[in-house]
């Protein structure tokens, strides 16, 4: 900030909504359906809800989110200081 100040820079924030949910998950993670929402096979067998993004609450999802956003800015030729 102090040198956005010194040099007269305007300075943008942004604040990505759901960011987490946009981040492919890196391990194979299975949920138990909700209250309600519970499904079987023909053969009876219950239904589970394998995970394809990262949601909140995972202890990687900050991480997935960093990854997935790091490489967008390198492909963009962005650089990260030091």
């Amino acid at each position: 900030m102090q040198l956005a100040v010194q040099e007269g820079l305007i300075v943008h924030q942004m604040d990505f909504k759901s960011a987490y949910l946009n981040a492919d998950i890196d391990h194979v993670i299975y949920l138990n359906p909700p209250e309600g929402f519970v499904e079987f096979d023909s053969q009876g067998n219950k239904l589970y809800y394998r995970l394809k993004k990262s949601i909140y609450g995972l202890k990687q999802s900050g991480r997935n989110w960093n990854h997935l956003l790091h490489d967008f800015l390198s492909s963009q030729h962005f650089k990260q200081s030091n």
